[in-house]
């Protein structure tokens, strides 16, 4: 039976990649005409050097795996150390 959340519920959740990695917390969802476009996530401090010192970033809702007691995210969503790299160097 599919458990439907209000996004209150949801804000301050622990984020897991589905490698079972500690990502960070839900900050802020994103909606687009009534629709999650996206969620805002703080990243735990360890990531924020390997993001550039970001403190947050945004995952579309399409890589979203499960939302429950925590969030699960698709690993492939986020940035490699590569494209962070070149970002920072341009």
């Amino acid at each position: 039976m599919l458990k439907i959340k209000k996004i209150s519920e949801v804000l301050g959740k622990r984020v897991y990649t589905d490698a079972g990695d500690f990502f960070g917390e839900l900050e802020e969802v994103n909606l687009v005409e009534n629709k999650i476009d996206g969620w805002r996530i703080r990243v735990s401090g360890s990531l924020g050097g390997f993001l550039g010192g970001a403190r947050g970033v945004i995952i579309p809702h399409q890589f979203v795996k499960a939302i429950g007691d925590v969030v699960v995210i698709n690993k492939t969503a986020l940035p490699t150390r590569d494209e962070t790299e070149v970002e920072i160097g341009e």
